[in-house]
């Protein structure tokens, strides 16, 4: 036997949260269920426990358009983002519609009836369940939750200390007094680092080619200033608009005026961290924007090396020893305990294998629709958030995009919609393609293609989307409707 529902989300994340909250907003009436593989709501928040973890997007642009966050903390703790996404799914009663444990192994599509099986493992007892659906909606994001990436670094094996990767951090790991090497350069570096520095004897960030920063506040003071005079949600809303057009203003700027913006970026590093440290770690080799911009709250890893408890180091590994790593440079750090933060792994859709009429389908061939739906796959839809900016902005905006287009269906006696992409439009790169960070090059091949114009290519722009999927006909001739029978 199997369960049917109207919608079924996958992933109970704040894509999968927000999802099932706009169509308790927009579709009333709508018979939906989340299946989640964890046992808890959060997604890369439950998943991702390292010290210092936080946002790396300002909280009044990443917390949903629909439920405001309440608090001057520009970069939130992970815990409390956790705890938003909690209290949302509790607020609109979302959490009693979540199946958790249920690992999705297989869609398939029937055009003879016109929608989805699901098959999902419950992975506590070994159960396979089954459900059905009118529309699927994939809500997992992009990382694969079952690994990271390691590379292979020679020698390893020899190392007498402890080495771990920050996707799976060890609850209540001691590094008290201990000698840290944090190798990468990325978010969760630049996070780990300056969180570590407290207890740790020593922490030294090994990178093989440097990052952009951007030095932001932990807390937004205008808000105990404005609070006196104003209602705190206009506050917040002003706000949220504000860091937005921020947000926008830094990455157009960077793609216009790369060298402008280059200097813009290194300016305050320079400021903060006087001549105490070489430049070189800091200037990256390649464009602002070109790949994703680490925030540093309040300088928070500039103080740390300036302070002399944390250091940067820019080579590349030779070989671990027994008591820690040899550089091509001949220089050798010393280690107790090794952090290979060294990037994700990419798995779209979970993983799950998708079939049309029991004919299996490589994702990674199709064409996104507007970043929303898939060429070729009827009745389903994918959150995919920003790059360039916070993520629960395309989320907020697809979502609700989804929703127009069910009420479209419902008004119109419509059964099936289906993108379909004209010949000749596939082009050469994915909906990530605008990035040139090694995660998204080492699984390029894992990411749905984007095509040459139109509603087949990804704008990574939030106010020519907010058009697009919240104003334009959704009739709009690259999309195949079929009437119920």
């Amino acid at each position: 036997m199997s369960e049917h529902f109207d919608v079924l989300i996958v992933g109970a994340g704040i894509s999968g949260i927000g999802m099932a909250c706009h169509l308790q907003k927009e579709s009333p009436g709508k018979r939906y269920a989340i299946l989640e593989r964890r046992n808890a709501i959060g997604g890369t928040w439950d998943l991702f426990r390292y010290p210092g973890v936080r946002s790396d997007s300002d909280m009044f642009s990443f917390a949903y358009a629909f439920r405001p966050w309440m608090s001057p903390k520009v970069l939130s703790e992970g815990r409390l983002v956790r705890e938003y996404v909690k209290e949302t799914a509790r607020e609109y009663g979302v959490d009693q519609h979540i199946r958790f444990g249920l690992k999705i192994l297989k869609a398939d599509w029937s055009s003879e009836h016109n929608r989805w099986t699901i098959t999902a493992l419950q992975e506590s007892t070994g159960e396979t369940r089954r459900y059905t659906c009118h529309f699927f909606m994939s809500c997992t994001g992009y990382y694969d939750y079952d690994q990271g990436h390691l590379p292979v670094f020679p020698g390893v094996e020899r190392f007498k200390g402890q080495t771990l990767h920050p996707q799976f951090w060890p609850e209540n790991l001691d590094y008290r007094g201990k000698r840290v090497v944090v190798i990468g350069s990325g978010a969760t570096a630049v996070t780990i680092v300056p969180a570590m520095v407290a207890d740790a004897a020593h922490v030294t960030m090994l990178q093989r080619t440097p990052t952009y920063y951007f030095i932001a506040p932990t807390l937004e003071k205008t808000i105990a200033l404005l609070g006196r005079i104003l209602p705190a949600r206009w506050i917040y809303g002003a706000l949220r608009r504000t860091y937005i057009a921020l947000q926008r203003a830094l990455y157009k700027g960077a793609k216009r005026w790369p060298d402008a913006m280059r200097k813009f970026m290194l300016r305050p590093i320079k400021k903060e961290l006087g001549d105490t440290v070489d430049m070189r770690h800091f200037t990256p080799n390649y464009k602002p924007w070109d790949q994703r911009m680490c925030v540093v709250p309040d300088g928070d890893l500039f103080k740390a090396i300036k302070s002399g408890k944390a250091a940067i180091v820019t080579d590349e590994i030779a070989t671990f020893t027994e008591h820690g790593i040899l550089l091509k440079s001949g220089e050798t750090l010393d280690a107790d305990i090794v952090v290979t933060a060294t990037g994700i792994r990419l798995k779209t859709f979970g993983g799950m294998d998708i079939t049309l009429d029991g004919a299996p389908v490589s994702t990674h061939e199709l064409l996104s629709y507007r970043a929303v739906l898939m060429q070729n796959l009827p009745n389903m839809g994918f959150i995919f958030g920003y790059t360039n900016a916070s993520w629960t902005l395309k989320a907020d905006i697809a979502s609700r995009y989804v929703c127009r287009l069910l009420n479209y269906m419902d008004a119109k006696g419509i059964a099936r919609v289906t993108p379909r992409a004209p010949d000749g439009q596939r082009g050469e790169g994915n909906v990530m393609s605008s990035l040139t960070s090694g995660y998204i090059l080492r699984d390029a091949n894992e990411l749905p293609r984007q095509g040459l114009s139109g509603p087949w290519r990804v704008t990574h722009a939030y106010e020519v989307d907010k058009t697009l999927l919240l104003d334009e006909p959704l009739d709009d001739g690259a999309l195949e409707f079929v009437q119920q029978r």
